[in-house]
């Protein structure tokens, strides 16, 4: 059987590749998730796992070609190699016994989302499992992912313990037949492909091995950025053109962020915990917008009397017809929706020295869970109805907190709106999200006493703040779209006429 070897997913907005490296030749035995090749593109280097166990038998894209996404690379006679059969005559032994071993791999984690950490395993070897049942957590950058059972049995053996990492193609346990004497030889020798993978993480990349003898460097005078302190190929490159200050240039990383010295009286006190990935990406990105974008921060107020006033009436007959609670947030998407068309550019971004303007809006709505801030994003929210806006809100609220959302949920937003209202927050200055130009900050709703035709009335008040990038968006334009907000929150009617 013919099996195709294919450019795999290089990465949100990368789209090419050149083939730098390959590791066979036709005619070749290959094992299951050998490397056969490796790609570069214009921001990280990609290796390319053989699919299945067979011969290599031919290279359709050879070295320095440029290949698209999902191109075909190589054909695989799958089942021909002489090196697999062992492997495959080993599997069968304990099948006789107990049934077939399944191997647990780490599931799709998202566009351009290349590895994960093992946060939980909710089972143990030995244990009796079922189908889909949920073996352990894995945490990326962005996304938690339960990782579920693919076939009942006993769980034989696990590869990947709690804190450890693993790229998107790496197995994470064995599932073995349907009784733990069975599924237990099975175990010692899985041990030591485990092993040899383990050890295999840290090797270097193979181009980088190969461009270290052309240009005859030692690994010592390499400063490795890949994982565990492997040497890629572009650090040989570095090490290339400047050999003498690379070394010197990694000295001052360990004292980027130093601590201050605490008693030992307080040491004993204190707890570490390792941060997450998820909030490890979200103090990243947050800085970045700092540093990149040109933050301003723009202040009004809005009387919420109408907006109350209507959904107090309707809220019953709301609920009972689209089964779905009337809240505020689709009273402000909407309004943010009308305020958009006449302002565009709080709804563009700058894209190298253009600017993209956005024909519809993609409403991000900033959503906190246990895990850290998230950013689930409501498509075309300018051609919904109030009920289609509330059930999307309530549902990608629910998966947020859940951890169920995926990559392609969070993905492609044009504008946010953040509620630090349901929080107490009476004024904030929101940060943009990247590379979003605006993001609009709900706060607290509060009763104040107003001057109303010059009278004093109370009424329910909340501050509104909108931060954009000064790059695109002027002072005029930014106090405009709040306006507009404004205008439509407390005259609600003006949504319906498109004014």
């Amino acid at each position: 059987m013919s099996v195709e070897v294919r450019v795999p997913t290089l990465g949100e907005s990368v789209t090419e590749a050149t083939v730098a490296t390959w590791f066979k030749k036709p005619g070749d035995t290959v094992a299951v998730d050998e490397m056969l090749c490796e790609l570069e593109t214009d921001k990280v280097t990609v290796e390319v796992p053989s699919p299945s166990a067979g011969t290599l038998a031919e290279i359709v894209a050879a070295e320095g070609e440029t290949v698209g996404v999902n191109a075909l690379l190589a054909t695989l006679s799958a089942g021909d190699g002489a090196a697999p059969a062992p492997a495959a005559d080993a599997a069968d032994a304990p099948a006789a016994s107990g049934g077939d071993a399944v191997d647990v791999m780490v599931p799709t984690l998202g566009e351009s989302v290349t590895e994960a950490t093992v946060s939980t395993w909710f089972k143990k070897v030995g244990d009796t499992v079922a189908q889909d049942e949920m073996l352990c957590e894995l945490e990326t950058d962005k996304v938690s992912v339960e990782v579920p059972a693919p076939a009942s049995g006993v769980l034989s053996e696990i590869v990947a313990p709690e804190g450890s990492t693993v790229n998107a193609s790496a197995k994470l346990a064995v599932i073995g037949g349907a009784s733990a004497a069975a599924s237990a030889p099975a175990a010692a020798p899985a041990e030591a492909p485990a092993t040899s993978a383990a050890s295999a993480d840290v090797k270097n990349a193979p181009s980088a091995e190969k461009l270290m003898a052309e240009k005859g460097l030692s690994p010592d005078n390499v400063q490795g950025t890949g994982r565990d302190g492997r040497i890629m190929k572009e650090d040989v490159m570095k090490a290339v053109v400047a050999p003498a200050p690379a070394p010197a240039a990694a000295a001052p990383a360990p004292v980027a962020a130093p601590r201050a010295p605490v008693s030992a009286d307080d040491a004993a006190r204190e707890e570490r915990v390792k941060m997450t990935r998820l909030r490890q990406t979200i103090a990243r990105r947050l800085k970045d917008a700092q540093n990149t974008a040109a933050i301003l921060t723009t202040y009004n107020e809005v009387d919420m009397t109408e907006v109350m006033a209507l959904r107090n009436q309707y809220k019953d007959q709301f609920e009972k017809k689209h089964g779905v609670r009337l809240g505020f947030m689709s009273f402000f998407t909407k309004a943010c929706c009308h305020a958009l068309k006449e302002v565009p550019e709080v709804n563009a971004e700058i894209d190298g020295t253009d600017i993209v303007y956005k024909n519809f809006v993609h409403m991000g709505v900033a959503a906190g869970t246990p895990q850290g801030l998230v950013v689930p994003v409501i498509r075309d929210a300018d051609q919904m109805s109030f009920a289609e806006i509330e059930k999307a809100i309530a549902e990608k609220g629910k998966r947020a907190r859940d951890g169920k959302l995926s990559m392609a949920e969070m993905q492609g937003g044009t504008f946010t709106i953040s509620n630090g209202g349901v929080y107490g927050s009476l004024m904030s200055s929101p940060i943009l999200n990247p590379p979003q130009s605006g993001i609009l900050g709900m706060h607290k709703i509060q009763d104040r006493p107003m001057v109303i035709n010059g009278e004093i009335k109370i009424r329910p008040m909340m501050y509104l703040a909108l931060s954009y990038d000064h790059r695109i968006v002027d002072g005029k334009g930014a106090v405009t779209f709040l306006v507009r907000v404004k205008e439509a929150l407390e005259d609600p009617r003006r949504l319906l006429m498109d004014l």
